[in-house]
């Protein structure tokens, strides 16, 4: 029986649980789920986190060019941030590896099929690809969306069954909720144009992104009929919880 393919994007303000630190407990709970599920389900992660890694060591002086410094805490958190997913995942016997795109290599016919090519025999051996921007040298991520549009296009690429986003929030809530500060979660919908009007326009403390940026990617899923959920992340347990139906979140469902 073929496994069922889940691209899961790992937001900042998730990694963190909304502070200054990654969290390790946060990772050895994604880990857990992800062993307790890999007999049914192969994971692709697409995670961020790299330069808020690096603020736990270290403090760079500017040269006045503030996205010059995110990009070198980028190339310095990298390393952090990689080590604590591997210590945490090699105790449940997983096995990881690292993969650092850029969009641009989404535009080339070759990088395609050799990013294909790779990450189709990692995940055969058991590997699970851990997916950044490479942001030494692409400063779309810093700016933009927070991997959002790049777990999209991964998903896409790779013709994930399911993409999973997990942010700070119980799935996309409506905006007339907002505005009543009631917070109340699309709970399901079919396609993305209903949600556009809905979604409220505000921006998470770590990460780039918002929930904007979210329903660009869900744009970019459902036009390649890719189921896509908005989960709650700061929860433990929110990828088994949310297959199991135990918690609000907001599913996308295809119109096929």
């Amino acid at each position: 029986m073929s496994k069922k393919r889940i691209v899961l994007k790992i937001g900042s303000n998730t990694l963190t649980r909304e502070t200054n630190h990654i969290s390790r407990g946060k990772i050895e709970d994604i880990a857990r789920q992800i062993a307790m599920l890999k007999d049914q389900h192969e994971f692709i992660i697409v995670s961020s986190g790299a330069v808020a890694a690096a603020k736990q060591f270290v403090h760079l002086e500017s040269n006045g060019k503030e996205i010059t410094v995110k990009q070198a805490l980028a190339s310095i958190g990298q390393l952090h941030l990689m080590r604590i997913y591997q210590e945490n995942f090699r105790e449940l016997g997983l096995l990881i590896s690292q993969c650092l795109l850029s969009y641009s290599d989404f535009k080339s016919k070759t990088s395609k099929e050799n990013i294909i090519n790779t990450i189709s025999v990692l995940l055969q051996n058991d590997y699970i690809p851990i997916i950044n921007e490479n942001d030494t040298v692409a400063t779309d991520e810093i700016r933009f969306g927070d991997n959002d549009k790049l777990a999209a296009m991964t998903a896409e690429l790779l013709q994930a069954d399911l993409l999973i986003i997990a942010t700070n929030t119980n799935g996309i809530y409506t905006k007339q909720s907002i505005l009543n500060k009631q917070p109340e979660t699309i709970r399901e919908t079919v396609g993305f144009e209903n949600l556009i009007k809905e979604v409220a326009d505000a921006k998470s403390s770590h990460g780039t992104g918002g929930m904007r940026s979210k329903i660009e990617a869900i744009e970019i899923a459902m036009s390649n009929n890719i189921e896509t959920w908005v989960v709650n992340g700061l929860q433990e347990n929110f990828i088994i919880n949310a297959i199991e139906n135990k918690i609000p979140f907001t599913k996308i469902k295809t119109n096929t």
